[in-house]
């Protein structure tokens, strides 16, 4: 005889007697039940949200008043997650973006992600109000505001920029970044659109 084929396996208990099935009954039942609980709670949860607040915790638009928004003043808000500048220029600072500046790296923004409607030299609609996602190409960092810096306004032939204190990156107050910097292009100008004269939708294009 092969030996191995004397080897004998130790007998598997197999219950499967009255009080087996009910056990099993119950168990399954037990589970549906937890389960429509976890549906029953989920759903008064959801409905409880306000319309609005449905849309910002699913990244939809959202809207800001720029009213009370004064001259040279920078304003945040929060967009998906990320902080959205909103800035009133001046108009020396409109005139300064408006003149040629060899000192940019992309001064049409031709490389850099803006809408059609901001693809010109102050990347904006409307060319006093500035509108752009405050975060830095390179690393992700958010660049300060500089308005009083002489040796950023010389660079920028402006008065005033954007100075990323993490790295240096430099950006004038379109967001188009400076040459021979860590920063590869100007910074995103995200969809936006006015819905009436002093009120605007960032998230969502016209276009």
């Amino acid at each position: 005889m092969n030996p191995s084929t004397s080897l004998t396996h130790p007998a598997v208990a197999h219950d499967d007697g009255p009080d087996a099935a009910r056990r099993r009954i119950l168990r399954n039942a037990t589970g549906l039940m937890g389960a429509a609980g976890l549906v029953a709670t989920a759903v008064p949860f959801v409905s409880s949200f306000e319309p609005s607040a449905l849309a910002r915790a699913r990244g939809g638009p959202v809207q800001a008043d720029v009213s009370t928004l004064a001259p040279a003043e920078l304003r945040i808000v929060a967009w998906r997650g990320q902080p959205v500048w909103l800035m009133r220029r001046t108009e020396a600072m409109v005139r300064a973006l408006q003149a040629p500046n060899s000192d940019l790296v992309d001064p049409r923004s031709l490389r850099s992600e803006q809408p059609d409607s901001c693809r010109n030299a102050t990347r904006s609609i409307r060319p006093e109000l500035f509108v752009a996602v405050g975060i830095c190409t390179h690393l992700g960092c958010s660049p300060k505001l500089r308005l009083d810096d002489a040796a950023l306004n010389n660079e920028l032939h402006a008065p005033g920029g954007f100075l990323c204190p993490c790295h240096g990156s430099r950006f004038d107050l379109a967001g188009r970044v400076v040459k021979d910097v860590p920063a590869p292009t100007n910074l995103v100008i995200p969809d936006y659109h006015f819905t009436s004269a002093t009120t605007l939708q960032i998230g969502e294009s016209t276009e």
